[in-house]
């Protein structure tokens, strides 16, 4: 059973054949009391689904397929208890192993199943979707001129993913928009999940684009390379529009940078079941300001590693709002040739107890990558893991903040390439890393 921790909700409505649910006979129940017995209400709605699946088979205006009509209501069962869990046929858990490798085909997108459209959470470093110009929020509504809505987002994967050189027209809103057509070539995604560089003033950048099977193994080779330099002034860890990925990765990452003491903790259904991930005593770079860099397209993995680095008071953390998803799932094996299912199976924590479901990683520092006037900012609206259908609430009963001016954003007429990157480089150039935290806390 393997923990993940992403945006992307997979969806999946293939796979386990139907079984004689028509010719179950199930004892009659008597009418439903509050004293009746739970297990008696579910045997009454599976006798239920017999009957309504037996009727369909023979009333239907056309002949069903069985079995897709079978896996579609699994799906739609799991479906149905929040965004991220799903079945997924022996293809599609496949399919979700080549993913976690690093290596796989397609357009290069983590994204998500909202009002009928597949919504983007975030393009992915050097592909396809990141090179056209696709943006965290965007919907996608039709493939090749055929609209979405009606579709699983198993089947929309399906249709973006192809063969390598092979051309793909998607059509695009954007909010505030028209309607507009990309066209793009597909190819092999091999993800290189972490790229690094010295910047001027000997910092050292690290770009964390997803977490992967490759990540920590890349991350060691940037940090020696960093290293061969000499001690770093700075260290900038960029997880901006990182969507997530493997909890082992996200905790290892987070290991190098800590001596010691809790990188996250896990709690499931039942009190028991916490499970606390602790760091290692050998923390690279002792001493070194560091600053992470966020945004909205920043979820789980990438929001651990950047709460438990601000928790420890380890690094700064710059830009805006992270996307909020809070909660661990677990792929869970079914069988030979029977797929499996991805089920959340707890919520995680940061050092300190907190939970950012729903609500987010708030930055030290607010720095806005685009100039906002104060009627702007109240046009835009943060799109968040509360906005998803049957997402979880945060335990506590917390909102997300209200969008507010930002502490810092780019002067007018700004025409640099990234303010947010060129402000943490400015903070850790001038050594203002501490102050500017406190400074902030306590604005």
């Amino acid at each position: 059973m393997r923990s993940l921790l992403t945006g992307t909700a997979l969806g999946g409505i293939l796979g386990a054949a139907a079984v004689g649910f028509a010719a179950m006979a199930w004892p009659q129940q008597e009418t439903v009391t509050d004293s009746v017995d739970p297990r008696t209400l579910t045997y009454q709605q599976i006798e239920l689904f017999a009957e309504i699946f037996a009727r369909a088979q023979r009333d239907y205006v056309v002949p069903i397929d069985e079995q897709e009509a079978m896996n579609a209501a699994i799906n739609g069962m799991l479906m149905s208890l929040d965004p991220h869990s799903s079945y997924l046929d022996p293809e599609d858990f496949q399919s979700l192993q080549v993913q976690t490798s690093g290596q796989y085909g397609g357009l290069g997108l983590e994204v998500t199943m909202e009002d009928g459209f597949v919504k983007v959470i975030s393009p992915m470093d050097g592909t396809p979707a990141a090179e056209a110009g696709i943006q965290p929020g965007d919907y996608i509504t039709a493939i090749n001129g055929k609209a979405i809505i009606g579709q699983t987002l198993n089947d929309a994967v399906k249709e973006m993913r192809g063969e390598s050189g092979t051309e793909i027209e998607i059509t695009v809103l954007r909010e505030g928009g028209d309607p507009f057509q990309v066209k793009l070539v597909r190819e092999v995604i091999q993800q290189k999940s972490v790229n690094w560089r010295m910047e001027p003033g000997n910092i050292g950048y690290i770009r964390i684009a997803t977490f992967n099977e490759r990540t920590n193994l890349l991350l060691e080779e940037a940090l020696d390379g960093i290293g061969k330099a000499g001690k770093p002034k700075g260290i900038v860890i960029d997880l901006r529009n990182n969507g997530g990925g493997l909890l082992e990765e996200a905790v290892k990452v987070t290991d190098h940078f800590l001596s010691g003491g809790e990188v996250v903790s896990t709690q499931g259904r039942r009190p028991v079941d916490v499970e606390r991930r602790n760091a290692s005593k050998g923390e690279v770079f002792k001493g070194v300001p560091m600053i992470v860099l966020i945004n909205g397209g920043s979820a789980s993995a990438s929001e651990i590693v950047a709460g438990a680095l601000q928790d420890r008071e380890r690094a700064m953390v710059l830009g805006t709002t992270s996307f909020g998803k809070g909660s661990v799932q677990s792929v869970i094996p079914l069988g030979a040739d029977r797929g499996a299912i991805r089920l959340t199976t707890a919520r995680y924590y940061t050092p300190s107890g907190r939970s950012i479901q729903a609500l987010g990683i708030e930055p030290d520092l607010m720095v806005t990558p685009v100039r906002l006037t104060e009627e702007e900012l109240l046009k835009i609206q943060r799109w968040s893991e509360a906005d998803l259908p049957h997402a979880i609430q945060n335990e506590d009963g917390e909102r997300s903040a209200e969008p507010r001016m930002p502490d810092e954003q780019p002067p007018e007429g700004y025409e640099g390439e990234d303010f947010q990157l060129e402000k943490a480089l400015q903070i850790l150039r001038e050594g203002k890393t501490v102050a500017s935290r406190m400074a902030a806390k306590a604005g």
